[in-house]
């Protein structure tokens, strides 16, 4: 059970990502109601999932790197204080400076739009914990490079879908059923759930 709680976690935090207008279903929708067509609700959603998972991979890739040369504690310790830094950063100016692509943009535009947004919301950093739980299982708390990469790459396999199935449900359902008016009195603030959730990533993180 050790190793089944963190693979669910991923799937969990795949599905709150999906659930955040910010991390692109809200885009796709904007985008076919723009150019009046489901077929570019289904398209956007390629390049979404795409910027999203390069950028938690790479986030996950330095996790990895710098995981194998440091002390286990040092580096738990000092990707809390990160990931608790990005959340008191996000507390205090929200997400003003978004990144903004027109309704006019390609696939390419679109997945670096994901891709950037996704990096500057600490996407990624929410991960840590159980990525860093399954590195160091069976490992005798050492963490390997040969043996973290494998685990990087699925962990991001298993948080994309996740991620992907939730935001194409929204975005046809919304696209299908309602219009972005339904935002305005039936949806949550997602950047103050978001700051919560890094801040209580951080410190689960720092107690682990």
């Amino acid at each position: 059970m050790t190793t089944v709680w963190p693979w669910l976690s991923l799937a969990g935090l795949g599905a709150f990502h999906g659930l955040n207008p910010a991390m692109g279903w809200l885009f796709a929708v904007a985008l076919g109601l723009h150019r009046q067509s489901s077929r570019v609700v289904w398209l956007s959603l390629a390049p979404i999932a795409v910027g999203h998972a390069i950028s938690v991979a790479t986030v996950l890739a330095v996790v990895a790197a710098f995981g194998s040369v440091l002390d286990p504690n040092t580096f738990r310790i000092a990707a809390a204080v990160l990931i608790l830094g990005a959340a008191g950063y996000t507390a205090i100016h929200g997400h003003r400076h978004r990144v903004r692509i027109g309704m006019r943009t390609g696939m390419a535009g679109l997945a670096v739009w994901s891709f950037l947004m996704a990096t500057s919301h600490g996407a990624g950093l929410m991960l840590v914990p159980a990525v860093l739980s399954l590195c160091l299982a069976g490992h005798a708390g050492e963490l390997a490079m040969a043996s973290s990469l494998p685990v990087s790459l699925a962990a991001v396999a298993v948080h994309s879908i996740a991620m992907l199935t939730v935001t194409a449900v929204l975005a046809l359902a919304v696209f299908t059923w309602f219009d972005l008016a339904v935002l305005r009195s039936a949806w949550i603030n997602f950047d103050r759930l978001w700051t919560l959730a890094l801040g209580a990533t951080g410190v689960a993180l720092l107690i682990q």
